[in-house]
């Protein structure tokens, strides 16, 4: 009976390392497993995440396709009122190298007219002028413009009248100084 009962510690010792390996075998397949579900569902987060971030790409590419066109419409509009601003102001030089020719040409006339006003003034303003004008009242009859007199009268101021180009415009007789009588 000694055979039977170092068979049956065998046999327990055999069944219960059994019973141990199927224990630690139910661990580890329950640790894989608990593993297996974590990283099936850490996978599935970051699926989750990647494609959050992948439509987070999409819609902010969108939105830059949006802006750059906008940007484009801005630049296109900016372009084309540089240009008619541009044009504008070709236009306005124009004009204004126009007028101030015509400025300049008015003035050079309003000088012209000033100047001979100033002649006309000059010779009412003269004073007892009754030697050299005789009282005709027309500068062209005065005895300085006699050329048989122009010998005989000793002058002492010689008048040139310049427009704004100095062009001579009116040339005076000379001018006499002779005693009057009253």
């Amino acid at each position: 009976m000694a055979t039977s009962s170092g068979n049956t510690t065998a046999t327990t010792i055999s069944s219960s390392t059994s019973i141990e390996n199927e224990q630690v075998t139910v661990i580890i397949d329950e640790k894989k497993r608990k593993r297996m579900t974590s990283n099936r569902e850490s996978a599935r987060r970051s699926r989750v995440k990647k494609q959050q971030h992948v439509d987070d790409l999409t819609a902010e590419i969108a939105r830059f396709r949006r802006e750059n066109d906008q940007v484009g419409q801005t630049i296109n509009l900016t372009g084309q009122q540089f240009m008619n601003v541009e044009f504008e102001n070709s236009v306005l030089r124009a004009q204004m190298s126009e007028l101030s020719q015509r400025l300049d040409s008015l003035n050079g006339i309003v000088n012209d007219i000033n100047t001979l006003n100033g002649v006309r003034l000059f010779e009412d303003n003269m004073g007892d002028f009754r030697i050299m004008n005789g009282y005709f009242g027309n500068f062209t009859e005065n005895i300085c413009n006699d050329p048989w007199n122009l010998g005989l009268l000793e002058p002492t101021h010689h008048v040139l009248i310049f427009n704004s180009k100095e062009r001579v415009i009116w040339e005076l007789c000379p001018i006499i100084t002779l005693p009057f009588s009253t």
